[in-house]
């Protein structure tokens, strides 16, 4: 049996096509009494199952004792060619940083941290399908692609449900009245309940809404106050027939104002007497007064309208001081000074509006000072990038309108159509995501004008999916 000495006390033994260090005897290829240890092993006793060259580790290496990892660890873990299974415990150094591919899948058993910030924290270029905790909204929200959504998609019984409240009274109608669609059912309207006080003249706006509370502020309520004009706020169970309560009052008495809301906290911005710039602002699940918004809309306007996606709010048009189709912006979580998001293709006051919370569509409405006839004609926005209004096609009746909308749907009821002025209930419909000219829906349950609270429990300020 030959012995070869390597220049240390260990002896070096070959038996037969077996190799023995520090032992005569051995019973493998390679026999090992003892620990091989290198500057770069990751384990200790017998032979490291660790490869590694320049910073590289080969495929499916097992870690079965605690491994730190710290900015000056050897090596690259991000150069991995295969899989690396880890049995003990990793630690991270504070301020390391480490990044690599996509997991596949995701198991935690206790608790893991999302990113989180305020809106104003959110990536410029964030990946598709990003998720993140948005402080500001106390919410988790996600990127589509386009735009941060929030997760808050339920199943709610009676879903799609559209309101429009109060009306004119010169017809024989109830001021005090509330009407109730199915938005994906064509048909008719019906009656829901009342309001605490008659009213109209909320224009398009007035109206704001959470998945379970409908809400309305302001209008024209000659039996209430002297000037005509009331800051009563009344709110209704969206899913149940009934009386409406009363909820708090506006910094103002106001009417022809625009509203819009995400899920928790709805604007109220211009309105006369005026025109006005001022906002308001509630929290829709705690009853109390409207608190002025520390902002105000970039131009007094009155006869506006607004629609909301789950982040921000468009103010839309309206008759007042400055550009009469200018359309302003704010940050609903956000007080704060609005600024411009765009032009409507043309002037148009009382035109409703729907959004599903990508898209924002401007229905039919009056032409303004000067032009005689009402306009058929609607517009489209997309939240996500500002700029002017492009053309979506044009109502079945010329007239104004008021809106209701899930997230596929719009909704629009004709008030007073043109040439005539006649009052009308002719409702039509569009798909949100898809332009082109609107389709007969079915019937208000009477033809009246200057409906005030224009609401759903699915609009596109909810977010969701």
């Amino acid at each position: 049996m030959p012995s070869i000495r390597i220049g240390f006390s260990t002896d070096f033994n070959l038996t037969g096509e077996q190799i023995g260090i520090g032992t005569t005897n051995p019973t493998a290829r390679l026999d090992v009494a003892g620990q091989i240890r290198s500057d770069d092993s990751a384990g200790s006793g017998g032979v490291s199952t660790v490869t590694r060259y320049a910073g590289f580790l080969d495929e499916a290496q097992g870690l079965g004792n605690n491994v730190s990892i710290a900015e000056t660890t050897k090596g690259n873990l991000n150069s991995l060619s295969g899989e690396i299974k880890i049995s003990g415990e990793v630690t991270v150094t504070e301020d390391t940083k480490l990044t690599g591919g996509r997991l596949d899948s995701l198991t935690v058993t206790g608790k893991f941290d999302l990113p989180h910030g305020g809106s104003e924290d959110r990536e410029d270029t964030p990946e598709k399908g990003s998720t993140r905790f948005n402080q500001d909204l106390g919410q988790l929200e996600f990127y589509t692609g386009y735009e941060w959504r929030t997760v808050g998609s339920i199943a709610r019984p009676g879903a799609s449900r559209g309101y429009f409240a109060g009306a004119n009274p010169d017809t024989g109608v109830s001021e005090n009245r509330i009407a109730t669609i199915q938005i994906q059912t064509l048909g008719s309207a019906s009656y829901f309940g009342d309001l605490s006080v008659g009213r109209r003249n909320g224009s398009t706006g007035g109206g704001v809404s959470s998945s379970t509370r409908g809400i309305m502020g302001g209008g024209f309520a000659p039996t209430v106050t002297p000037n005509n004009n009331t800051n009563i706020i009344d709110y209704w169970a969206l899913s149940s027939q009934g009386k409406a309560e009363d909820f708090g009052d506006l910094t103002r008495l106001t009417r022809n104002h625009g509203s819009c809301s995400s899920s928790t906290r709805g604007l109220f911005g211009g309105g006369e007497p005026g025109p006005t710039n001022t906002i308001d602002y509630i929290e829709i699940a705690t009853k109390g007064d409207a608190i002025d918004f520390d902002g105000d809309l970039t131009a007094a306007r009155q006869q506006t309208t607004g629609t909301s996606s789950p982040i921000i709010g468009v103010f839309i048009s309206g008759e007042g001081t400055g550009k009469n189709n200018l359309m302003d912006t704010v940050n609903i979580a956000s007080k704060g000074n609005a600024i411009k998001f765009g032009d409507l293709t043309a002037i148009k006051y009382n035109c409703g509006a729907v959004s599903n919370g990508v898209r924002g569509v401007i229905g039919s409405g009056y032409g303004g000072p000067g032009v005689s006839a009402r306009i058929a004609s609607m517009d489209y926005i997309t939240f996500a990038t500002q700029g002017n209004s492009v053309d979506f096609g044009d109502r079945t009746e010329a007239a104004d309108c008021a809106s209701s909308c899930d997230m596929t749907r719009g909704v629009f009821k004709s008030e007073y159509v043109s040439p005539s002025k006649t009052r009308s209930n002719v409702c039509d419909y569009i798909t949100i995501a898809s332009a082109g000219n609107a389709i007969g829906w079915g019937d208000m349950i009477d033809e009246s004008s200057q409906t005030t609270g224009n609401i759903s429990d699915s609009h596109g300020g909810l977010g969701g999916f």
